[in-house]
């Protein structure tokens, strides 16, 4: 019996177990790093435990302490969640020796899924079937090419030991492959300490299709249908959605089976997800197993309508599986969006900063399935009805910061739908009441995805971001005068709310306001909203407080020839604007004076520029490269004193468990390196001394 659980993660899988845990009347325990001392997980826990710095080789991966507290805490189990942990054998092991329950498979089925490569060999001899591909242990460079020659390009490089994405190279022709395998073996041997490789063929048009599935150690394995996860960028899934659409009832039976005759191979217990390639031509082929729970098990239960944690607990606790296969029943679409802190429009670089502002979408009160801010709450998993639900899975709030250390997600918005029509209308609707600020999303994007014909087409493949990419990164300016009346009360309102002093006592004129003795107050006001500068004329109309005592003011906005008046006052976080007579509600944000303005379209983001009085002092006669956000320096791949083409790579860096490449802005000269390998570097921070070619014309 589970008594008291340990959750060796962080973050928004971290809450989502506990959430089940204190369902089932199990005390939680939380492990946390300096990063994480406030984080939402170590709040939600009945005790949490701290573990060293930042950095996860330092904390979250630190096995033999996690394992010492588990044991002065009286700890009967811990759940690894997923990645840190959760898939390390040698964790599962340790767990059994000190007789503490490991919530998850045995550690020799880690171990046989924890290599791809050996993997392969062991889904071979139990007649699984497998994509072509090298999966040996020679791994000269020769030997990889040879095989990846005789395949014909393009080839998939992957990394053994990986997953999530990382240490993964696509191949298009012969040309790239000695460029491409040394990056796929740096990215692994960051990653996972291993650079040990192997070759699949890469087919064009495939779809990724999982199949999750559920052990026990009477003998009893089922599957839980499964989840198409074809939406992919750098490898990681964006968005996925169960079912798979137009996805045939025999070909569901047949991968059902295959994975389980999978997990079955290797004596496998609890949940696991068996990941196929599904060509469209109906075959499919074996890629990899996860032996852990998946990002994205909350589509799963919002089809069948079960919690895949509390099977967990229940089958660790060496109990039968609840269900039979014929038991298990289907219902309705899920989908769910992750929603990270990136830049898709800048190739999808991961941000970090502080989350000034958090407004989730509206929640049915009898469907609400999220990790509740208020400490007293816990949502449990609804029965299926039909009304559309909204999930949200989180594990931060207002106020916290997106660390460069750790996964950039933020968190994760599941929807369910009677069909699948219906699951998209609703998700489409949900993102665009999703207000977040004080980092860049990817949220724009997800409407975009969402959005769009292909997908609302269900024409999916891995491939659909860069088969799509004039549909989804649509770089077109929107036009912002619609916004501006609004942008300009905010401004101002913003301002007065602030109380003036000469020394230390306030001073009059920080409560005169907009009056004046002898006419209207006008003023110019210039802001930039999206890199573009609107200069605006504003004439002060009247100012007073309503019926809350909140300041209200009107103003006649004039941009070029047309003049509006708009009238509003502010609300905690909120800005009520009566533009010509209609009324708009705005949620809103001011991190030091860059505001995010979120209305029923997408969102503003503009600052008030300060009056121009002529200082340009650009004397800048070279051209210097800036880190596009926090990381760690890897390699310089340009010796100092080198002269270089356009685009050329100059530089690696590593953020959030990913790699991007540094390159020449224009012809030029490396004259030096401000950053060494190994050393983080600040998001904006100099790293490159260049001279361009050009810079004497």
């Amino acid at each position: 019996m589970i008594k008291k659980l340990l959750i060796a993660n962080r973050g928004e899988i971290a809450c989502r177990v506990m959430r089940t845990a204190k369902a089932m009347g199990i005390q939680t325990v939380a492990v946390y790093s300096d990063a994480d001392a406030k984080a939402l997980h170590v709040l939600q826990a009945d005790e949490a435990v701290y573990l060293g710095p930042a950095p996860s080789k330092d904390s979250y991966l630190r096995g033999t302490a996690i394992i010492e507290y588990a044991k002065k805490l009286g700890v009967d189990a811990i759940h690894p969640g997923y990645g840190f942990l959760s898939e390390n054998a040698e964790f599962a092991k340790a767990c059994a020796t000190h007789d503490i329950i490991f919530v998850g498979p045995p550690a020799s089925a880690i171990e046989a899924m924890g290599s791809k490569s050996a993997a392969k060999k062991i889904m071979e001899s139990a007649g699984v079937p497998l994509v072509p591909g090298y999966h040996g242990d020679d791994q000269d460079e020769a030997t990889l090419k040879q095989a990846s020659d005789a395949m014909g390009y393009p080839v998939l490089l992957k990394a053994a030991a990986g997953g999530g994405g990382k240490g993964m190279r696509q191949v298009w022709k012969e040309s790239e492959f000695s460029a491409a395998l040394s990056a796929a073996k740096r990215e692994s041997m960051a990653s996972f300490g291993d650079e040990h490789m192997l070759v699949e063929k890469y087919l064009t048009r495939p779809r990724h299709v999982e199949i999750q599935v559920f052990c026990d150690t009477h003998g009893n394995g089922v599957y839980l249908f499964e989840r198409d996860c074809s939406v992919q960028r750098r490898h990681q899934k964006v968005i996925e959605e169960a079912p798979a659409p137009n996805f045939p009832a025999n070909i569901r039976q047949q991968m059902g089976e295959a994975a389980l005759q999978a997990a079955k191979a290797i004596n496998y217990v609890g949940a696991g997800t068996v990941e196929f390639l599904y060509d469209e031509d109906g075959s499919f082929y074996f890629m990899e197993m996860n032996t852990r729970l998946q990002v994205e098990h909350p589509v799963t239960e919002m089809i069948t309508g079960e919690d895949l944690v509390r099977w967990q607990l229940d089958v660790a606790e060496g109990k039968a599986l609840p269900k039979s296969q014929s038991e298990l029943t289907l219902t309705g679409h899920a989908f769910e969006a992750r929603i990270y802190a990136e830049d898709p429009n800048n190739d999808f670089l991961p941000a970090s900063g502080t989350l000034s502002l958090i407004k989730t979408p509206t929640l049915s009160t009898s469907t609400s399935y999220q990790n509740s801010q208020s400490l007293n709450e816990t949502p449990t998993l609804s029965s299926q009805s039909s009304v559309s639900k909204v999930r949200i899975d989180t594990g931060v709030q207002q106020g916290d910061d997106i660390s460069v250390y750790y996964d950039p997600m933020i968190s994760k918005l599941v929807v369910w739908g009677e069909n699948r029509d219906a699951a998209l209308k609703q998700l489409v609707s949900a993102l665009k009441q999703y207000h977040i600020d004080g980092v860049t999303t990817n949220i724009d994007f997800l409407i975009d995805v969402a959005s769009s014909a292909p997908f609302s087409n269900a024409e999916l493949t891995t491939t659909f971001i860069d088969k799509h990419a004039d549909t989804l990164f649509n770089n077109q300016s929107q036009s912002v005068d619609a916004e501006l009346p609004a942008i300009a009360l905010l401004s101002v309102l913003s301002r007065n709310q602030g109380t003036a002093k000469i020394g230390s006592l306030p001073s009059p004129w920080g409560t005169i306001g907009s009056w004046r003795p002898n006419m209207g107050y006008q003023e110019s006001l210039s802001v930039m909203v999206n890199d573009e500068v609107h200069s605006l004329t504003i004439r002060h109309i009247a100012e007073s407080d309503n019926t809350l005592n909140q300041k209200a003011i009107s103003l006649k906005v004039r941009k070029d020839s047309e003049s509006i008046e708009v009238t509003g006052h502010i609300v905690g976080d909120k800005l009520i604007a009566s533009v010509e007579g209609v009324r708009r509600t705005y949620h809103f944000s001011n991190n030091e004076g860059q505001f995010g303005l979120f209305g029923q379209d997408s969102p503003c983001h503009f600052k008030v520029l300060a009056p121009d009085m002529g200082d340009d002092d650009d004397n800048h006669n070279g051209a210097s490269l800036d880190a596009p956000m926090n990381g760690t320096v890897v390699a310089h791949l340009v010796e100092i004193g080198d002269s270089v083409k356009k685009d050329a790579p100059l530089l690696i860096m590593e953020a959030m468990k990913m790699e991007h490449s540094i390159t020449a802005p224009c012809d030029g000269v490396v004259r030096g390196y401000f950053y060494q390998p190994g050393e983080l570097v600040d998001g904006g921070s100099v790293l490159i001394d260049f001279d361009s070619d050009s810079k004497g014309e």
